[in-house]
């Protein structure tokens, strides 16, 4: 720790030396199988044996990606630096109580020191994440070890997955048999939720949401999945040692963000009955669909913001398919709102999005979403308030869409429509505006301010549609 505080660059000695450990789980896992091959007469130890030696390559690679994974969760968390600190122990905090972490015996840093290094500006150092990263892996692997995990078939899929090529081709039936399948499932879910989201999202989503952590494991892969995260990831880690590591974080802290935004969603709104498979074989090709069309369906000048985005990426040397990608994310988080509202009012979400977009932008909800993303926070309850008037926002902008759409009987009328709409309503809008002019004559709001807004927008859906 004291090395890290001076500027040096490690881990602990737990997180740079985990390939042994990972190797010989990969090697238990791999000969409780073949041994159980071998004693029911189907393989012979021979050909136990040379099959071990041919997967020396594969297992090698496996667990050279874990630790390359884990390595980058870590960055990406000590990228933001102090900012996440509050979190963080809050975090810490919750261990402490369920009895998990004994603080001291970790070296972790106490509450005051925790005050101090804020008011310091100083995060936590890179060991004492990798003790957070360890302490949230394990206690999570004991809380996805249930039926509601292991049972569920996509997230089942990560056992055979996580066994060599080799193994998937040859005895797939088998591995679905494996004496520690419940184990090695919440293992690789565990991973997958710490290594692609942070140290502490899966207790932060059940802090704001209630809900369990297997709703948490099961949401986030729908989200995961229905915004191509793990395919973005990749293709950012391609741009290893040709584009600065910072860039690199700043584009994986970001899609992190929205994918975060995401699975709350899915945690607040997603069809309940639905598994995860036909929760992404709704909503992905929505997301596809609206990305292909994105800059047909919003106002010139969002369009223009994008634009600047992607050529401030590309100036960086990212390729532009990715800063695209990323750039877009915050508006096709919409997707999910969309998919839903085309599905009620029986319409293409090309057509939904048209009038989605540009009454948030003649309504300035755009604007007042930066707002609300750029308010500072202090404790907790200010980061929950924050994100619970995003939901609100969302939820406006959706109301007023739908009320909308309940006007356009006739495919391609939506523009005049719109216009017609405004003009109507336009006493019960001015109220808003008048509203946005006031918080247009300060940078700084206080959070009540958000709290009054949005009630007087949640007014304007119910009395527009009162008198539709």
């Amino acid at each position: 720790v004291e090395y890290a505080s001076q500027g040096g660059h490690i881990n602990t000695d737990f997180t740079d030396n985990v390939g042994g450990v990972d190797c010989s789980d990969n090697e238990v896992n791999i000969k409780i199988l073949l041994n159980q091959l071998v004693a029911a007469g189907d393989m012979t130890l021979k050909q136990r044996n040379q099959m071990l030696y041919e997967m020396t390559d594969d297992v090698a690679q496996i667990v050279i990606t874990n630790a390359y994974r884990q390595s980058q969760s870590i960055s990406v968390t000590a990228f933001r630096g102090a900012e996440q600190l509050k979190e963080q122990q809050r975090f810490i905090q919750g261990l402490e109580r369920e009895g998990k972490l004994d603080r001291a015996l970790e070296f972790l840093p106490s509450d005051e020191e925790l005050s101090e290094r804020m008011a310091a500006g100083q995060g936590l150092t890179r060991p004492e994440l990798a003790v957070l990263v360890a302490y949230g892996k394990m206690v999570l692997k004991e809380q996805l070890n249930c039926p509601e995990v292991t049972e569920e078939p996509f997230l089942a899929n990560m056992l055979v997955t996580s066994f060599p090529a080799q193994l998937q081709q040859q005895f797939g039936a088998e591995l679905a048999q494996h004496p520690l399948r419940g184990e090695i499932i919440a293992t690789r879910v565990a991973n997958m939720l710490v290594n692609d989201m942070g140290l502490n999202f899966a207790s932060r989503m059940k802090d704001e949401t209630g809900a369990s952590v297997a709703e948490v494991a099961c949401c986030f892969a729908m989200a995961r999945e229905v915004f191509g995260l793990g395919t973005l990831w990749r293709d950012i880690e391609g741009c290893d040692n040709l584009v600065s590591a910072e860039t690199q974080l700043e584009l994986m802290f970001y899609s992190r963000r929205i994918v975060r935004r995401a699975t709350r969603w899915f945690l607040r709104a997603r069809n309940r009955s639905w598994s995860i498979s036909e929760n992404i074989a709704f909503f992905r090709p929505a997301f596809e669909t609206l990305g292909e069309h994105l800059y047909e369906v919003m106002d010139e000048s969002e369009v223009a913001e994008h634009q600047q985005k992607v050529a401030e990426l590309v100036a960086k040397q990212v390729p532009e398919a990715i800063a695209r990608q990323v750039a877009h994310m915050s508006s096709l988080f919409s997707s999910l709102d969309l998919a839903q509202i085309a599905a009620e009012h029986k319409t293409d979400i090309v057509r939904a999005a048209n009038v989605y977009y540009r009454l948030g932008a003649k309504l300035d909800l755009h604007w007042f979403l930066e707002q609300i993303n750029h308010q500072p926070v202090g404790n907790h309850w200010q980061a929950m308030a924050r994100a619970s008037f995003r939901e609100d926002l969302d939820w406006q902008q959706r109301s007023l869409t739908s009320v909308v759409l309940e006007g356009c009987k006739e495919q391609g009328e939506c523009a005049t429509i719109l216009a017609d709409w405004i003009s109507e309503h336009e006493q019960l809008l001015s109220r808003w505006t008048h509203m946005l002019a006031d918080f247009k004559t300060t940078s700084t709001h206080e959070f009540a301010k958000f709290s009054v807004a949005l009630r007087e927008l949640n007014l304007l859906q119910l009395n527009c549609r009162t008198s539709a």
